[in-house]
């Protein structure tokens, strides 16, 4: 019987910034995070050390950024895990609590999103399921803008975050959980397209429901994706906390997907 190996940790604030400086974090940068806990084994103050770190690697000039989105605010038809009964759509849509980008939390994007959402500081884009929060000075450059009805195209934060010539970040997790991959989608012509609604907090502190079209998004091949992207040497790998790190620049990615994309999904529906 083969015994488990011990980990490595506990990780300090100091020990988890020499990694990320190591893996290639940019001083004065801008970094979309995206991070699983679990994998990075024991930090020491959870992932409030991890923004610490991050921090302090950037330092004052960088900023930090991390989806906060809210994808059960959605349209319940639409629910397929579980699905609710069509004579509860109604009420859900009627009744379902307005995205307020300062109250409403993130949901399955993990505990860092959601220490970087409600740090001081912290700036949130409006969209109300595929919201974004920055913190540092390019924040408001980042998230102000962001389109109801382009949700991860050109308005949104990801499109800024292309102009800036950002980093992507993922801490535990692999490109399967690159949401920036998706803008390379919304660079590809004929893209199905999908009705999507969501409940929005009004300016007279109510809720409305609203209705609007855009692309049908698809993250299935975005782990087979990464793993080509991988092999032409753009990503750095490295050790963070008990995990692996990857860390990318989002324009190269992105550049790279459009293509990939492009080839073979169109050899797959060939």
């Amino acid at each position: 019987m083969t015994a488990t190996p011990a980990p490595a940790g506990p990780h300090t604030r100091a020990s988890l910034a020499a990694q990320l400086h190591d893996l290639g974090v940019r001083p004065g940068g801008v970094v979309l995070v995206h991070a699983a806990s679990r994998p990075l084994g024991f930090l020491c103050g959870g992932p409030e050390a991890m923004v610490l770190a991050l921090r302090d690697v950037l330092g004052p000039d960088g900023t930090i950024v991390v989806p906060t989105h809210t994808p059960e605010n959605s349209d319940p038809a639409g629910w397929s895990r579980p699905p609710v009964p069509a004579h509860w759509w109604p009420v859900i849509r009627a009744e379902s609590p307005g995205f307020d980008p300062a109250r409403t939390p993130s949901r399955f994007m993990g505990a860092l999103a959601e220490q970087v959402r409600t740090w001081p500081g912290a700036r949130r884009s409006a969209h109300p399921q595929v919201s974004f929060a920055a913190l540092g000075p390019a924040a408001d450059r980042i998230v102000v803008g962001h389109a109801l009805t382009d949700m991860l195209g050109e308005t949104s934060p990801l499109a800024r975050l292309y102009d800036l010539d950002a980093d992507v970040l993922l801490l535990g997790v692999d490109h399967g959980s690159n949401t920036s991959l998706h803008l390379a989608e919304y660079r590809l012509p004929g893209l199905p397209r999908q009705r999507c609604g969501a409940a929005v907090s009004t300016g007279d502190g109510g809720r409305e429901w609203v209705w609007w079209d855009d692309v049908d998004l698809d993250e299935s091949d975005f782990a087979r994706l990464g793993d080509d992207l991988a092999a032409t040497g753009a990503e750095r790998t490295g050790p963070v906390g008990d995990g692996t790190g990857r860390l990318v620049r989002q324009r190269t990615a992105v550049d790279f997907a459009v293509g990939w994309l492009a080839r073979e999904r169109r050899t797959e529906t060939a």
